[in-house]
């Protein structure tokens, strides 16, 4: 049984989309920093592997809670289960996401609105019904991961960086107003990250976007999770409304 530090220390968090890439990432940094976690993911068993994982290698439990984040009442449950359970929220995580390109005069509504649905209007639900605990509590931080497109806009991807615009511009206005109630609400912004997401643009195209990267690499989850751990943690206990990046320095 492996812990690395108490940062986490008895902490509730719920973390969407945790069956793999970033998400996974962050169930684990989460777990080796004594969190109390519940995990998301919208296929059934996905999370089975992972809390096996989690639990040999830490001896933390994770709550798997099967939903599609678009889904207002599975989400609700969600939230009143974690409740019910530990009488708290500490901690949320918004990361589910999804990323469907297109060229301009290719943009269909459908993608729009898929985009849409998932990257920014079930942020803004999880949100509101996380703060609800959080403010009875009167503590708690709200994580959102955006996107470095979502910061500087890249070719190609008009409803992609157009939704993580989005989460940036609700992220700085969801910390102005739980501010008082002493919630912070901050954002990540990868950049570059090796997840199969974004691998799946073809080797080619991986390689011609490393020389865009000032560091020279790919980041990698873990880099994106250990930030999560510090703007979840009390080592960010005034830091509100930001968004990081991390990018490795990237040019997008």
């Amino acid at each position: 049984m492996e812990l690395q530090s108490n940062l986490l220390d008895r902490k509730v968090s719920f973390v969407t989309g945790a069956s793999r890439g970033i998400g996974r990432a962050i169930v684990e940094e989460f777990a080796k920093n004594g969190s109390i976690i519940y995990a998301n993911s919208l296929t059934e068993g996905s999370l089975a592997g992972l809390t096996e994982y989690i639990f040999k290698k830490y001896g933390v439990q994770v709550t798997p809670l099967y939903f599609d984040v678009r889904d207002s009442q599975s989400a609700k449950k969600a939230i009143i289960q974690i409740h019910k359970e530990q009488g708290k929220l500490d901690i949320l995580v918004n990361n589910a996401g999804i990323m469907k390109d297109a060229l301009i005069g290719m943009i269909t509504k459908q993608l729009m609105e898929d985009t849409f649905s998932v990257n920014v209007f079930a942020v803004m639900e999880l949100l509101q019904l996380a703060s609800k605990l959080m403010i009875r509590q009167k503590s708690g931080s709200i994580i959102n991961i955006a996107s470095i497109v979502g910061v500087n806009g890249n070719m190609g991807q008009l409803v992609y960086s157009a939704s993580k615009g989005a989460v940036i511009s609700l992220t700085k206005t969801a910390s102005k107003e739980l501010a008082p109630k002493n919630i912070r609400v901050n954002a990540i912004a990868p950049g570059m990250i090796d997840t199969d997401m974004f691998q799946s643009i073809g080797r080619e195209h991986v390689e011609k976007r490393l020389s865009n990267i000032g560091m020279g690499r790919l980041g990698t989850p873990e880099d994106v999770a250990k930030t999560c751990v510090y703007l979840a943690s009390d080592l960010s206990s005034y830091v509100t409304g930001q968004i990081i990046g991390v990018d490795g320095s990237a040019l997008v």
